[in-house]
């Protein structure tokens, strides 16, 4: 986006990848159907930013969800809102955006230059390592665009971080957003239920400082805990709250649609010759995992209780322990602090160098936001580096 913002301008652009080919972290968000951006008010869409909405609105000002449609139109690409609100492109994928888009850059002039790692710097150049050994570049602007810490294969190591702290620029260590969370689970529940959904449920958390979450949605099962969306929505505060006090203690309601009077209800209803199991099944259509994980929660004993089973139907307690590690999470927090910028995301003590992306300390939500602000951020980058070089 950077380089689309300076080609454009009429600047030549060189861009500079470790990877053999171009996009690769934007073809893998693609992966289960491109998510570009979200249609709710742009109030509530900036409210997705939280401890960095101030930093990030003026750049989604100019670069905005509407904006950014009218950006996945002008490549020939048409788009959607789906029930959530979600806005894909019309056919779901990733790589005839990113082809598109790749075509009209090198249109522009734009020169890609592949299988180059940076490796810092050489005085004021720029050193790569190449197929063809170490080279040096000088350049009159610098974007770096390097990503976070999550999914390391696609390029997104986090190995600048060193690189700028040794430089004295402030860098908030990276953690994983957007993650599943470790869980106890008994041998046989792990065994016979990873991968299993639950749904529909809702999460109430409440932290150490009293700041309570409650939000509905899905999870799934996995071996070593749980993961999916409504998990990922509630990873930042779940992650500090581990981070403070060593674990996470969660109650899943396992029937968000239900009242405790209703389920209380249904429970008394004569059970005959019904099991338990049945019983839950038929009143309730508690089965499979939901009543596996009552089961993880509950005695014998307290199965039968139909006061405490009511109880635990809509509050069962889970203890998270850790968050899976960064390598393994959507996204990533933490990084270049917003205080070492300016509002052109040019580094104060390095004039001429920006940072865009995920390299700023910055998180939010799947769900078309992670996208539209390193889009938004790129293109604030791009305009700072024409500012600056037409100053020059």
């Amino acid at each position: 986006m950077a380089a689309e913002v300076l080609s454009q301008a009429g600047v030549n652009v060189t861009v500079y990848d470790a990877m053999p080919s171009a996009g690769r972290k934007f073809l893998m968000a693609g992966k289960g159907g491109m998510n570009i951006t979200h249609s709710e008010s742009f109030e509530s869409f900036l409210s997705r930013y939280g401890a960095r909405r101030a930093e990030l609105e003026p750049l989604l000002n100019d670069f905005s969800p509407d904006r950014l449609r009218a950006w996945v139109h002008g490549l020939g690409i048409e788009t959607f809102i789906g029930t959530s609100g979600r806005v894909f492109p019309t056919d779901m994928k990733a790589a005839p955006l990113l082809r598109a888009w790749l075509h009209r850059l090198r249109s522009s002039g734009v020169q890609f230059r592949m299988r180059h790692r940076w490796l810092g710097w050489a005085e004021n150049d720029l050193r790569f390592d190449t197929p063809d050994g170490e080279r040096i570049v000088r350049a009159e602007a610098l974007i770096l665009a390097l990503g976070g810490g999550s999914w390391p294969q696609l390029g997104s190591t986090g190995v600048w971080q060193s690189m700028l702290s040794q430089r004295g620029i402030a860098v908030e260590p990276i953690k994983p957003a957007n993650c599943g969370f470790e869980i106890a689970w008994s041998d046989y529940f792990r065994e016979r239920f990873a991968g299993h959904p639950l749904k529909p449920v809702s999460i109430l958390f409440t932290n150490q400082n009293g700041e309570t979450f409650n939000q509905q949605g899905e999870l799934t099962i996995a071996e070593y805990g749980l993961e999916g969306g409504l998990i990922y929505a509630l990873s930042a505060p779940l992650r500090d709250e581990i981070a403070a006090s060593g674990a996470a203690a969660i109650q899943l309601d396992l029937l968000p649609d239900h009242s405790m009077a209703n389920i209380m209800d249904r429970l008394a209803k004569p059970r005959g010759k019904d099991s338990l199991s049945n019983h839950l099944r038929k009143r309730l259509g508690v089965s499979g995992a939901k009543a596996a994980s009552l089961r993880e929660a509950l005695s014998a004993a307290e199965m039968d209780n139909p006061t405490k089973l009511a109880e635990t139907l809509k509050a069962l307690p889970i203890t998270l322990t850790a968050t899976r590690p960064i390598a393994e999470a959507i996204s990533s927090a933490g990084g270049v602090s917003f205080a070492e910028l300016d509002q052109q995301l040019m580094l104060r003590k390095f004039p001429g160098l920006f940072v865009a992306g995920e390299m700023l300390d910055w998180e939010a939500p799947t769900g078309g936001y992670l996208l539209t602000a390193c889009l938004a951020t790129g293109c604030a980058a791009g305009l700072g580096a024409l500012a600056w070089l037409q100053q020059q």
